[in-house]
Formats: structure tokens, C-alpha cells, sequence
């Protein structure tokens, strides 16, 4: 019979390697054993695709016939794991060998260049996405934009009211000396030990910088310097950014103490705009979900939920009004999936729109006014990002959304949809046509396979057997072990046919569809098409308490744009929270009901998180 799947008995893939790849059937080789045997059950491991002659008078005892042919039944396994079984047996042997006398050394030498450090911080491919749909020259790349002028802001009497107050107003008390930077810093820093304990969303604290460049904003509004209206303002990162003299622990227990002598680029342009850093915010454990070493991060709509992730930290800190904004990160939904739990503004910028020095950087806000400003602040070509580019960025302000046509999707909030028609803007049902059916799939090979090169090491020391949740990144890089380089090239290559099918079918200006569908969200990120999230609304939790609670679930939206036309998509979005208060609204942390209290510490059990699809 011909073997089609691999036997339990002589597999055991808990300890079945690809050692046996490299290693043991050198013996076989070298023993001249050709992979065929014949026995009563007339086992035959060849190809149906090509049967060549072979030795027939190889001579074993019973005990060395078992050991090849438990070798040889693994090794063939190892050819069907990357689809390779089309080989026969003469050819296995063959490249068997080939990898041992040829393979092993590349691989070995290239590791002790390049993978002996986490992170993938030095020595950075030379294979960069580039995801420009034209190559015109464009001349205001450099250039800011006036932001809109807000006279008559006073500043409230309460703190709480401050904390939820916009970049543009906070920047408007400061520049009009209502209110200083220090003070601020305090009434953050209060508020984010407060709620912290609940919410799990802070892994550092940065008191001492914070009121450092606190005073040095103070002291420049003195000498009547104003920046602009980031001068001043607190904000928290993710602590996959990294700041000199601060942990960067990317949320995970293999890395809780490390520390880089790096000054990420955007924490470079927020500093340079007077920014002022409060906090390092939870990234979950490497970058994947809301677990990280120290907990699970919570939703401050529903702190019965949790905020998905892996941005976690800043989406939860600016929801409960902890940080008026927050830097995030995506390769695949850490933006999209927790902006639209906790209900803030979040924008997925086009790739190489922000120097990462990593990944998609993008900025959690109260409103898409805000997110405007913080991306004219940090955007720009990093010169240590490869990837990172001077892009036309036009002034969303100055707009003219009449002019735009704009398409809605099956799934897209219809209220988004009536309110831009009626400020003029032309509205027409959308769909993105494209043939590629892999998309999903084409996302995990290239996230697993480069997240497994930056982390190679980690693997192979066993780190990962520490994870903090082993159904996530343990799993999928396993499993990208063994993707062929032969495979994750034909993956790029279906990926570009995707970009030129979405190009060719992108005929609107922006489009309004679901922010957390899966397929939207692989498609965005390897098109490389920015999206804002927007709040459209709330609806009652399921399963609320008898009497009540004021715990609510966030419904939002995305608008999407092309490539390097963010400012159209912050545009639409501007315009919509100009008629609408959804985007201001605030969690009933302190107020939940009269049966539902906080529970300190949380009571809810961690579930198993399910992969996507």
C-alpha cells in the first residue's frame, strides 16, 4: 500500500525534529538506502510521479530493516509538512545529504551574523514593502498644516473633566497659560495609578522623565516658546518602544527586565514637539493579544471583557482617560481590534508612514482631530527604518469632502454613511473585488515567518515554553519552522497580485466598512491601506445584572483610504465627529451601577484565546 499519512507509531511529532532531516538520514545515505522496501504489505515510499531504478540488493539484519524504516517513514513525514512529498525515495536521499554538506553551514554561519539577538533591531532585511501605488513626485511631504484654532476654551474646574479634554484644548490652555505641564503630568500620573490596579494597563510608570520635560515645557511657555499642540501634553507608548533608561519588556516574561540603550525614533519627534512621557503602556507578551507577563489587560467600557490586542495598553489608558493619547502598533488587527473595544480614535497610518526603527506605529486619541496632529508630529523618514518614507500628507483640516466620492460596504455603520451624505459628501455602495482567495493565509506566512527571524533565538533556546499563553506565538512559529523559503517567496508573490486586483478595484476615494473583520484586516495590512477607527455608538452588554449596570459594548466602524491618502480618511472622520458626540463619551469606571461593582483584583477567568481563522 502507498503511505499517504504519517503512522502514529513511528512519528511521535512531540519529539519528532527536523533533526532527522539533517542528521539521520546521512546514515541512511551513506548506507546506500533507497527508501524502498518491499515486505509482505509492500511498503513504498516513491513518488507516483516517477519510479527510478534502484538498488535491489541491499543486505540488512532485522534490527537495522526496523531503524530505516522507522527513519524513512519519519522522513518522509518531514517532506510532507512543507508539501514535498513528490519526491521519491533516491531524491529524499539526495537532498538529504545536500542539506547536511550544504544547508547546515548557510544557516549556521547566518544565524551567528545575524540571530544570535531578539528583536530584530540590527541588521534589518534588505527585502522592504513598499506599498505606493504611484511614484509621483510630491513637494509637501515636509510641510505642516495649520491645526484649527479653538478661542474661548477655559479650563474646567474639575480634573476629570481635564483628563478627557482633546489634544487641541489641553494645547489651548497650555499656550494660553490656564494650565501647566506639571500639572497636567499630575493629574495623569494620579489617574493612572488609580485605575491601573483594575485595569492591568501600564507596565511603567515614567514619574521622573515625565515631570523633567514637564518643567522644560513650562520653562519654554515662560520664555514665550510655544511648539505647537503637543507642547506640553502627556501621552504613554507602548512598551515595544523603546526609551534610554527604561525597560522595554514587549510584554513578555523572557524579556520583563530588558532594557535598550535606544531612543526610538517616535519617541524622538514626540519629544521634540514638547511632548511629555508618563508612561510605558501593556503591549501583549511579544506583540500578540492582551496577555503579557503581568496580567490581561481590561476593556474600561465592560471590565468584564478584555481589550484585545496587542496594543492594549494604550487603547485601555486613553478609553479611560488615563493618557490624553497613546502610541500603538499593528501587523494585524493590534490597532483596529482594541481601538474598537475600548471605543476610542485610532489610526492604522499607510506603512512607512511612521519610522518604527519595527511595525505600524499609530495613535490612540479621543478624536480623529487628534490623530491628526499626533501623525503630523511623528510621521517621517526614519533614517535607521529602512521601510519608512517621506509621505505626501495634506492638511485633513482644509478638505473639501463635497469633492469626494466615497463607498460603503455591506458591513459599514450606516449612520457614518447618512451623516457624510448629508454634509455632501457622495456616497455609493462598494465592494473591493479580487480573485486571491489565500488572503488570510498569505498573512500568517509572512507575520510567522518574519517574527520567527527576529525571534530565532528565542525558539531555539526554548523560551518559548515560558510564553504566556502557548496557544498563540508558541504555536504559529512553530509551525513557521518549516515554511519553505520556496513558499513564503510564492506568498509575496500572490501578495502582490492582491495589491494590483484591490488597486485596480479601488475606484472611490475612501470606503466605510468593518474595522474587525478578519479579512479586512489582513487585507489592509498587506495592501498597506490606513484606516481610522471611529466610535459610532454603544449597546447594552449581554447578560447585564438584574438591576442594571451602565457597563455598555462600543459599535464603531473603519474608513479606509489608499495608500499615502491617510488624510482623506481622517477627513471623513473629522467631519463625522463634528456632528456626533459618540467619540466623547466616557466608561463608567467609577459608576457602574447599583448591582455591578469593579472587582479588585479581577474575578474573571482567562479563556483560551481562539486563533483566527
Amino acid at each position: 500500500m502507498a503511505v499517504d499519512f504519517c503512522p502514529p507509531s513511528a512519528v511521535g511529532l512531540t519529539r519528532f525534529s527536523l533533526r532527522i532531516f539533517f542528521v539521520s538520514l546521512s546514515s541512511l545515505y551513506m548506507a546506500g538506502f533507497a527508501l524502498r522496501f518491499h515486505s509482505q504489505q509492500d511498503l513504498i515510499f516513491d513518488s507516483p510521479i516517477s519510479t527510478p531504478s534502484e538498488p535491489s540488493n541491499i543486505t540488512m539484519d532485522s534490527k537495522s530493516y526496523g531503524k530505516c524504516l522507522e527513519e524513512a517513514t519519519q522522513l518522509r513525514c518531514t517532506f510532507k509538512m512543507v508539501d514535498a512529498h513528490f519526491f521519491n525515495g533516491t531524491k529524499v536521499v539526495e537532498v538529504a545529504k545536500d542539506a547536511v554538506e550544504f544547508n547546515l553551514p548557510i544557516i549556521r554561519s547566518n544565524r551567528r551574523l545575524v540571530a544570535s539577538e531578539n528583536g530584530g533591531l540590527h541588521n534589518p532585511s534588505c527585502l522592504v514593502f513598499n506599498p505606493e501605488w504611484t511614484h509621483k513626485h510630491v513637494d509637501n511631504t515636509s510641510k505642516r498644516f495649520q491645526y484649527p484654532a479653538l478661542p474661548g476654551i477655559r479650563r474646567p474646574k474639575s480634573e476629570e473633566d481635564i483628563a478627557f479634554m482633546s489634544i487641541l484644548e489641553l494645547g489651548e490652555l497650555i499656550r494660553t497659560n490656564q494650565i501647566t505641564s506639571h500639572e497636567l503630568v499630575q493629574i495623569f500620573l494620579q489617574r493612572l495609578k488609580r485605575y491601573n490596579p483594575v485595569l492591568e494597563a501600564v507596565i511603567t510608570s515614567t514619574d521622573e522623565l515625565a515631570y523633567k520635560q514637564a518643567k522644560e515645557a513650562d520653562e519654554l511657555i515662560a520664555k514665550g516658546v510655544y511648539l505647537g499642540p503637543l507642547h506640553g501634553i502627556p501621552y504613554g507608548l507602548k512598551d515595544i518602544i523603546a526609551v534610554p533608561g527604561y525597560k522595554t519588556t514587549w510584554g513578555s516574561r523572557s524579556f520583563k527586565d530588558q532594557v535598550l540603550d535606544i531612543e526610538a525614533w517616535v519617541y524622538k519627534r514626540l519629544r521634540s514637539a514638547g511632548a511629555v512621557l508618563v508612561a510605558k503602556l501593556v503591549s501583549g507578551s511579544l506583540a500578540y493579544d492582551d496577555i503579557w507577563f503581568g496580567g490581561r489587560t481590561r476593556n474600561p467600557w465592560n471590565i468584564e471583557e478584555f481589550s484585545t490586542g496587542s496594543s492594549a495598553g494604550p487603547a485601555a489608558s486613553t478609553s479611560a482617560g488615563l493618557v490624553p493619547f497613546a502610541i500603538g502598533s499593528e501587523t494585524a488587527g493590534s490597532i483596529t481590534f482594541p481601538a474598537s473595544r475600548c471605543g476610542v480614535t485610532a489610526l492604522r497610518p499607510t506603512f512607512g508612514t511612521v519610522g518604527r526603527t519595527g511595525d505600524k506605529l499609530g495613535p490612540f486619541c479621543r478624536s480623529a482631530a487628534d490623530c491628526s496632529v499626533v501623525l503630523d508630529a511623528i510621521r517621517g523618514k526614519d533614517p535607521d527604518d529602512l521601510s519608512s518614507r517621506d509621505i505626501p500628507f495634506r492638511d485633513p483640516f482644509s478638505i473639501d469632502i463635497r469633492k469626494l466620492t466615497v463607498g460603503y460596504m455591506d458591513d459599514a455603520e450606516m449612520e457614518v454613511v447618512h451623516v457624510l451624505k448629508a454634509k455632501g459628501v457622495n456616497m455609493v455602495p462598494f465592494k473591493l473585488n479580487y480573485t486571491v482567495d489565500s488572503v488570510q493565509g498569505i498573512l500568517n506566512f509572512t507575520m510567522d515567518v518574519e517574527m520567527l527571524a527576529h525571534f530565532d533565538e528565542w525558539q531555539r533556546t526554548g523560551q518559548d515554553d515560558i510564553y504566556e499563553a502557548q496557544d498563540q506565538w508558541p504555536t504559529e512559529l512553530r509551525r513557521s519552522r518549516v515554511i519553505s523559503a520556496v513558499d513564503y517567496v510564492q506568498a509575496q508573490r500572490a501578495r502582490r497580485k492582491l495589491i494590483e486586483e484591490v488597486k485596480k478595484s479601488f475606484t472611490v476615494d475612501a470606503f466605510i466598512g468593518n474595522a474587525t473583520d478578519w479579512e479586512k484586516v489582513c487585507l489592509g495590512n498587506l495592501v498597506g491601506l490606513p484606516v481610522i477607527v471611529i466610535p459610532t455608538g454603544l449597546k447594552n452588554i449581554s447578560n447585564p445584572p438584574s438591576k442594571g449596570t451602565r457597563r455598555r459594548t462600543t459599535i464603531n466602524t473603519g474608513i479606509y483610504a489608499r495608500p499615502d491618502h491617510d488624510h482623506i480618511a481622517l477627513a471623513l472622520a473629522i467631519a463625522y465627529q463634528s456632528v456626533t458626540d459618540h467619540h466623547k463619551q466616557r466608561p463608567p469606571i467609577d459608576d457602574l451601577g447599583p448591582n455591578d461593582k469593579i472587582p479588585d483584583p479581577p474575578t474573571v477567568v482567562i479563556p483560551p484565546r481562539r486563533l483566527h481563522p
